[in-house]
């Protein structure tokens, strides 16, 4: 009667094995989106979205692992990485800006030494009316034709001017 009983239970605790053994069981989509059934995990190439139940994890419905693969996919095109036509694109507007600025700063560069040359000339031309030194120009016929006193105050006053801009 021992080796019976001692047999029921070696046979209770087989069927036990066996029973836990059936609840494992994993069920995935396959490509085709065919259901598969399986105690052993799915394949690798088989996404963790398609698992539709694995051991310890509640049963997913399949518009639930689509609904999160659609969700997975749009992800993915969202942050997809740019493509080398988009960073070519890319770096040309960064090429083109850096040269309309290059352009810019050359420009500022040149007024700046155009105004500093122009500044010195008023600045001597100033000094040289402040003297008291006899000033002439050319006249549309080409002769000599000196400053008189009211034009030299009249020179003075329109170098002054151009002198208070460069301050």
């Amino acid at each position: 009667m021992r080796s019976t009983g001692f047999a029921r239970l070696t046979l209770a605790l087989i069927l036990s094995l066996g029973a836990s053994a059936a609840f494992a069981q994993y069920i995935w989509l396959d490509n085709k989106g065919v259901k598969q059934y399986s105690d052993r995990p799915p394949p690798t190439s088989v996404p963790t979205s398609k698992i539709l139940k694995a051991p310890g994890t509640p049963l997913r419905t399949a518009s639930e692992a689509s609904t999160e693969e659609a969700e997975k996919d749009a992800d993915l095109t969202k942050k997809a990485p740019p493509t080398l036509a988009d960073k070519n694109a890319d770096f040309q507007k960064r090429r083109i800006a850096q040269a309309e600025k290059d352009k810019e700063t050359e420009q500022k560069t040149k007024q700046a030494a155009d105004q500093k040359k122009n500044c010195e000339r008023a600045t001597a031309y100033n000094r040289i009316l402040e003297s008291g030194q006899r000033v002439s120009r050319m006249d549309q016929s080409g002769e000599r034709v000196y400053l008189s006193d009211e034009e030299r105050e009249q020179e003075i006053k329109e170098s002054r001017r151009v002198l208070n801009d460069c301050k």
